[in-house]
């Protein structure tokens, strides 16, 4: 791989951490999966990079192999999110710090999500980012009507599950 291409990457992954984080953050429950996950995250990211042809936003194809690598080893595992090395290739990637405890509120509405199923943690998570149902839809790859319905159960279960 080139070292422009090397850079480029470098680049959005700095600018777009925060998206790989909330991922790790939704799926693990401590700061030492956190990590496992979120390196897994990068190495995943890097070997799709190559092929990533930018027909969406890279925030975009950024969450949807997040989120793909996060399911598949979540649903793996169900206890401990196993890594594997990937040696050929040093990062050197500024690591902002991620404040777990930030709000009680944020901490209760993550529990809340983590009750959820996968597909639908996923598509909470879109949703809080700000995504329109049309960059939902694609991410998870369901259609965006069903994003809608989804949405709105899932809205009526957070309720009661924060509100017993």
């Amino acid at each position: 791989m080139s070292k422009e291409l090397e850079h480029a990457f470098v680049t959005e992954l700095e600018n777009n951490q925060n998206i790989v984080h909330k991922v790790c953050t939704l799926y693990t429950n401590d700061k030492d999966a956190h990590n496992d996950l979120f390196q897994e995250i990068t190495i995943q990211l890097w070997k799709a990079y190559p092929k990533f042809r930018g027909d969406s936003k890279f925030s975009t194809w950024m969450y949807r192999v997040a989120l793909n690598t996060a399911i598949t080893l979540y649903r793996k595992s169900k206890r401990k999110v196993s890594t594997q090395s990937y040696e050929s290739v040093i990062f050197k990637i500024k690591a902002d710090e991620y404040d777990e405890t930030e709000e009680l509120q944020l901490k209760l509405m993550y529990k809340a999500v983590k009750q959820l199923g996968d597909i639908d943690k996923a598509l909470v998570f879109l949703y809080l980012e700000d995504k329109d149902y049309a960059e939902i839809s694609e991410t998870l790859g369901i259609s965006e009507v069903n994003a809608r319905v989804k949405m709105n159960r899932i809205k009526k279960k957070l309720k009661t599950i924060l509100n017993p």
